[in-house]
């Protein structure tokens, strides 16, 4: 299987999330029991505000649909207000459907690390809280396996100044946003919070994945 070259940029420090290396990081996905798959998989992503988390992944090719939402935590049903309490132990997440065909897990994974700073425990920036945590809910023993594997490899090469805090917890529920939360950039880019954070972010996401980006 080819390498995965994590391109790590220094991203601007706002709500969204702070990068923290620019230094590039060689990573293979050569490991056992790794399989092709048939169809369209998910990939369920917390890097932070789930508005930025959206913005970004909607760009990759592969990515048919991107839905913002709340897994983790204990309470069913929960409202965005109920979520930003802190207390219900949701964090703000992305369920990522892709076709395995076009984008692989890893890629999607690199892009989940390009996307935020791992390395900071229940925020991103100027959110704080655990519903901000960074977060990989797996679906299959293949991408636990993988998660961890880059996770150790980054801490390993020292990618970041500390290490990374992201869980790696299974997937077991998925609550689907109140609808104005969906596509939240793309119909609110002329609000302050989309224009002067999600927007510097989103340009410099996709300067890194300029090879992989949606025509």
């Amino acid at each position: 299987m080819k390498k995965i070259v994590f391109q790590f940029i220094l991203l601007i420090a706002g709500s969204c999330s702070a990068f923290a290396s620019s230094t590039p990081v060689n990573l293979d996905s050569k490991l056992p029991g790794i399989t092709n798959v048939k169809g369209l998989d998910t990939a369920t992503f917390a890097t932070g505000c789930f508005w930025c988390t959206e913005s970004k992944f909607q760009q990759l090719k592969g990515v048919k649909k991107v839905v913002s939402g709340f897994s983790g935590g204990h309470v069913a049903n929960p409202s965005y207000e109920e979520v930003c309490t802190g207390t219900t132990g949701h964090a703000e997440a992305c369920n990522i459907i892709y076709d395995p065909a076009v984008i692989s897990f890893d890629e999607l994974v690199e892009a989940f690390f390009v996307a935020h700073d791992p390395t900071q425990l229940n925020r991103q920036g100027n959110d704080v809280g655990t519903q901000y945590r960074s977060a990989i809910f797996y679906h299959n023993a293949e991408q636990k396996q993988k998660a961890n594997y880059y996770i150790a490899k980054l801490n390993k090469e020292k990618a970041y100044k500390s290490n990374i805090v992201t869980q790696v917890v299974p997937y077991v529920v998925f609550y689907k946003a109140e609808d104005y939360h969906q596509n939240y950039f793309s119909r609110n880019g002329d609000q302050p919070y989309c224009k002067y954070v999600i927007q510097p972010e989103l340009e410099k996401f996709k300067k890194v994945f300029k090879d992989k980006l949606k025509q």
